[in-house]
């Protein structure tokens, strides 16, 4: 009688059952994970003290977070605007011609200041910055500050020095005009405003908006050879800022 060997069938391992190394952390999540790396590294540290200091760095995270956003906000959110004053000047010739057509004879020396008050942000001109000088309201002359480009850094302040004259500076006086002009010439006093005009963009903001400042000056007349006069500080008066894109 033939006899025929029986095998006897060996379990096989399946792909389904877990695999201990990679159930031990990822099987549980990021909890899974952090406390499989705290029992490895530090397993002296109880599970409350594990909790705990999880605790306070999502805090801390959350915290630091805040903080940043807000002074990020505080820095570059808001627009302080530029302040500008006229801090001297002196007037040592002024004439009025009326033929063939009115025109001044003049010689203006002034100190203008333009600060930036933000702590952080830049300013840069997006176009030339001009002042204009004015008798009754009718412009007699101009001088460029800066032009298109210039930058004035966060906190800082920017001086400038300007000695403007003309020996026919037209002016577009009418009667009122050299009327006016004849009373504060009797009195050596004269109103001369001058006007800052120009375009800017704040650094982190998109929008350029236009720099208009006026600036009344009393001015006694003061030619060559006679005493100073003594000028008293103008802060200038800034028009509500237009933003142009």
């Amino acid at each position: 009688m033939l006899q025929f060997p029986i095998s006897t069938p060996q379990p096989q391992s399946s792909s389904s059952e877990p695999k201990i190394g990679s159930t031990m952390c990822c099987g549980g999540g990021a909890g899974g994970c952090y406390d499989a790396c705290c029992d490895a590294c530090c397993p002296c540290v109880s599970y409350d003290a594990r909790e705990t200091i999880l605790c306070c760095a999502v805090c801390l995270t959350v915290l630091a977070g805040a903080v940043l956003l807000a002074v990020l906000l505080a820095a570059y959110g808001f627009v302080r605007h530029l302040s500008v004053t006229v801090d001297d000047a002196s007037l040592t010739r002024f004439s009025l011609a009326t033929t063939p057509a009115t025109a001044f004879a003049y010689n203006l020396s002034l100190t203008l200041v333009v600060r930036n008050p933000n702590w952080a942000m830049s300013v840069r001109t997006t176009a030339p910055l001009e002042a204009g000088y004015s008798f009754d309201g009718q412009r007699f002359d101009r001088v460029r500050l800066a032009d298109e480009g210039d930058t004035l850094p966060a906190g800082k302040t920017r001086v400038y020095h300007l000695a403007s004259g003309a020996d026919g500076a037209y002016v577009a006086l009418g009667n009122a005009g050299v009327a006016e002009f004849a009373r504060e010439n009797a009195t050596g006093t004269f109103q001369v405003e001058v006007a800052l005009a120009g375009e800017v963009r704040y650094q982190a903001h998109l929008a350029k908006r236009r720099l208009e400042a006026t600036c009344p000056l009393t001015l006694q007349l003061a030619p060559p050879g006679t005493p100073a006069v003594v000028f008293q500080k103008v802060k200038c008066k800034l028009a509500k800022p237009d933003k142009n894109g």
